[in-house]
Protein backbone atom coordinates (compact mmCIF):
# COMPACT_ATOMS: atom_id res chain seq x y z
CA UNK A 1 0.00 0.00 0.00
CA UNK A 2 1.39 3.40 -0.98
CA UNK A 3 0.66 6.31 1.29
CA UNK A 4 -0.23 9.65 -0.20
CA UNK A 5 2.31 12.46 -0.22
CA UNK A 6 -0.20 14.82 1.31
CA UNK A 7 -0.61 12.80 4.49
CA UNK A 8 3.15 12.59 4.98
CA UNK A 9 3.54 16.31 4.39
CA UNK A 10 0.72 17.05 6.84
CA UNK A 11 2.28 14.90 9.54
CA UNK A 12 5.69 16.43 8.87
CA UNK A 13 4.26 19.95 9.14
CA UNK A 14 2.44 19.08 12.37
CA UNK A 15 5.64 17.60 13.80
CA UNK A 16 7.56 20.74 12.89
CA UNK A 17 4.90 22.95 14.48
CA UNK A 18 4.95 20.86 17.66
CA UNK A 19 8.77 21.02 17.77
CA UNK A 20 8.62 24.78 17.30
CA UNK A 21 6.13 25.16 20.14
CA UNK A 22 8.15 22.99 22.52
CA UNK A 23 11.35 24.82 21.64
CA UNK A 24 9.60 28.11 22.39
CA UNK A 25 8.50 26.85 25.80
CA UNK A 26 12.03 25.71 26.67
CA UNK A 27 13.67 28.94 25.51
CA UNK A 28 11.10 31.20 27.19
CA UNK A 29 11.41 29.32 30.48
CA UNK A 30 15.21 29.49 30.22
CA UNK A 31 14.99 33.30 29.92
CA UNK A 32 12.94 33.59 33.11
CA UNK A 33 15.88 32.83 35.40
CA UNK A 34 18.12 35.65 34.07
CA UNK A 35 15.07 37.93 34.31
CA UNK A 36 14.68 36.98 37.97
CA UNK A 37 18.37 37.72 38.55
CA UNK A 38 17.92 41.13 36.90
CA UNK A 39 14.96 41.89 39.16
CA UNK A 40 16.94 41.04 42.30
CA UNK A 41 20.02 42.97 41.17
CA UNK A 42 17.84 45.94 40.19
CA UNK A 43 16.23 46.00 43.63
CA UNK A 44 19.65 45.80 45.30
CA UNK A 45 21.04 48.57 43.10
CA UNK A 46 18.07 50.84 43.78
CA UNK A 47 17.54 50.32 47.48
CA UNK A 48 20.73 49.07 49.10
CA UNK A 49 23.69 50.41 47.14
CA UNK A 50 21.83 53.36 45.57
CA UNK A 51 23.95 53.14 42.44
CA UNK A 52 22.05 54.73 39.52
CA UNK A 53 24.39 53.34 36.86
CA UNK A 54 23.86 49.77 38.07
CA UNK A 55 20.13 50.37 38.39
CA UNK A 56 19.91 51.62 34.80
CA UNK A 57 22.07 48.74 33.57
CA UNK A 58 19.99 46.05 35.29
CA UNK A 59 16.74 47.77 34.34
CA UNK A 60 17.76 47.95 30.69
CA UNK A 61 18.81 44.32 30.71
CA UNK A 62 15.47 43.35 32.27
CA UNK A 63 13.60 45.20 29.52
CA UNK A 64 15.67 43.41 26.86
CA UNK A 65 14.90 40.04 28.46
CA UNK A 66 11.18 40.86 28.57
CA UNK A 67 11.24 41.74 24.88
CA UNK A 68 13.16 38.52 24.16
CA UNK A 69 10.62 36.42 26.06
CA UNK A 70 7.76 38.07 24.16
CA UNK A 71 9.58 37.48 20.87
CA UNK A 72 10.17 33.81 21.67
CA UNK A 73 6.53 33.29 22.58
CA UNK A 74 5.40 35.00 19.41
CA UNK A 75 7.89 32.96 17.32
CA UNK A 76 6.80 29.68 18.86
CA UNK A 77 3.17 30.35 18.02
CA UNK A 78 4.09 31.33 14.47
CA UNK A 79 2.51 34.77 14.64
CA UNK A 80 3.92 38.12 13.68
CA UNK A 81 3.84 41.06 16.05
CA UNK A 82 1.29 43.31 14.41
CA UNK A 83 0.42 45.52 17.34
CA UNK A 84 2.49 48.49 18.46
CA UNK A 85 0.73 48.20 21.83
CA UNK A 86 3.15 45.46 22.82
CA UNK A 87 6.04 47.90 22.67
CA UNK A 88 4.00 50.73 24.17
CA UNK A 89 3.44 48.48 27.18
CA UNK A 90 7.10 49.00 28.07
CA UNK A 91 6.64 52.75 28.49
CA UNK A 92 4.94 52.83 31.93
CA UNK A 93 7.59 50.66 33.66
CA UNK A 94 10.31 52.72 31.98
CA UNK A 95 8.78 55.99 33.16
CA UNK A 96 8.40 54.57 36.67
CA UNK A 97 12.06 53.50 36.76
CA UNK A 98 13.13 56.91 35.51
CA UNK A 99 11.01 58.54 38.20
CA UNK A 100 12.69 56.37 40.84
CA UNK A 101 16.18 57.05 39.54
CA UNK A 102 15.70 60.77 38.84
CA UNK A 103 16.88 62.05 42.27
CA UNK A 104 20.08 60.02 41.97
CA UNK A 105 20.68 61.15 38.39
CA UNK A 106 20.28 64.86 39.12
CA UNK A 107 22.78 65.03 41.99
Amino acid sequence: MVSGGRDDAGRDGAARERTRQLTGVVVASALVYPLLLCAVQLALAQYLTRDPVDALWWGGLAVLLCVAIAAVVRWSTGRRVTSPWLLLGLVPPGVFELWLAWPSLTR
